[in-house]
């Protein structure tokens, strides 16, 4: 167990992959349980020694949320230690963010401003940011419901495949139908139209990213995750290497297979962004490179711990550690900024599948060779598998997770890759 010096009680809210991996980075810190709120159980956290999860109806949105932190806050309010309020996904983010001046009477909630997270937030909002701080990113256009509803076709202005993705990342987690997919890798007009219908047709208003596909498979992504402490200066930065994305249509994007590495030049482009908009907490960037001009496009940020994350505590790099040593102790505010490196001694390859299906699926190259050398060392973790946090139930729910994975895998994987 890694020491802390000062007392203090992180809160987390949400119940996911995200919220277990911050769980068993703070129990790492402290031994002590840690408390969480969401509106479901999810899988993650439950049978669980190192969660105490409370669940509250409607808590995802407002009014619930805020109803339900005005009585969270009055349990805290007086204690003399530090309270750390952190949101696991894109919602509970906003939403700290959104009642900040409120909450932070009481907790300790490190995050930009609602104007700002709202600009970081809409990915469409974030390109023009990128525009302002040469960024590279992918040929963009924006798609409109009111492009959608008027009697023209709307232009398609790539050659296929292309990428089509939400702009409002949180307004599209209510959206359902039959073929709904965090992101789309579109092959035809036809497609395009019936997809675009689709996800208007469902309830949808806000806009959508039209993207050129930048080509090449999982292993040309790349996944940074950094912190930047309350006087907006970066403290530390993890890269990741992907080697396999999730095949199932509700994942895809998520990365379930990463190693460690090192880029300076990612490092001092996002630093300086990062600095210059005055960013607070914790944040996560996808990129991919582009082999067609030798650069690393951006996707988007998260303003908040990736849910893959867990990949910089198993390299060594706590993620708690960081928002305790700043609001806590505050001793970051002396120390210089950490670039995670790849020890070839120490680093340790993340997987969120079972060997298995990383074995079967992810393509052939040197890194898969290096992961594989890694796996037969021992040298490789899993989020949610803590042989420290395992019982019968936990073990049996982990084991039928991981079957749905392999089924997912063989179901779906060829039509996804590209």
């Amino acid at each position: 167990m890694e020491e802390s010096k000062t007392d203090f009680i992180p809160i987390l809210l949400g119940s996911d992959f995200n919220a277990y991996g911050m769980a068993r980075s703070f129990y790492k810190l402290t031994g002590k349980k840690v408390k969480a709120f969401a509106e479901k159980e999810l899988a993650p956290t439950r049978f669980t020694k190192i969660v105490d999860l409370e669940l509250i109806p409607g808590f995802s949105e407002d009014p619930a949320f805020f109803d339900a932190m005005q009585k969270i806050m009055k349990r805290y309010e007086g204690r003399s230690e530090k309270i750390i309020l952190l949101g696991m996904g894109d919602g509970y983010a906003e939403l700290i963010s959104k009642h900040k001046a409120e909450l932070s009477k009481v907790f300790v909630c490190p995050y930009v401003d609602y104007d700002l997270l709202r600009q970081l937030n809409n990915k469409e909002r974030f390109y023009q940011i990128c525009d302002k701080f040469d960024l590279p990113y992918p040929k963009t256009r924006i798609i409109t419901k009111a492009q959608y509803e008027s009697d023209h076709p709307i232009e398609e202005p790539f050659e296929f495949p292309v990428a089509l993705k939400p702009a409002n990342s949180v307004e599209w987690l209510d959206i359902h139908f039959e073929g709904r997919k965090k992101a789309f890798r579109i092959q035809s007009r036809a497609e395009f139209d019936d997809v675009v219908g689709k996800i208007y047709d469902n309830g949808y208003t806000s806009d959508l990213i039209l993207q050129e596909f930048i080509p090449g498979d999982d292993s040309n992504m790349r996944v940074l995750n950094a912190y930047v402490d309350q006087h907006h200066h970066v403290k530390m930065m993890c890269l990741g290497h992907p080697l396999l994305e999730d095949a199932a249509p509700s994942a895809i994007g998520n990365y379930v297979a990463i190693l460690p590495e090192y880029n300076q030049t990612i490092y001092k482009t996002i630093q300086d962004f990062l600095e210059k908009i005055e960013f607070t907490g914790y944040a996560n960037f996808d990129l991919k490179y582009d082999s067609r001009d030798q650069t690393f496009k951006l996707f988007e940020i998260n303003l908040r711990q990736g849910r893959s994350s867990f990949f910089v505590t198993l390299n060594g790099y706590n993620l708690a550690k960081w928002v305790v040593e700043d609001y806590v102790t505050q001793d970051l505010k002396n120390k210089p900024t950490v670039y995670a490196n790849r020890s070839e001694k120490t680093h340790q390859l993340w997987l969120g599948v079972p060997i298995k299906v990383f074995k079967k699926y992810a393509r052939d190259n040197r890194d898969k060779v290096t992961a594989l050398q890694l796996i037969k060392q021992k040298r490789y973790g899993m989020t949610a598998f803590d042989k420290k946090d395992m019982n019968l139930k936990r073990f049996a729910l982990l084991t039928w997770m991981n079957h749905n994975y392999v089924k997912n895998f063989d179901r779906y994987f060829e039509e996804n890759k590209g």
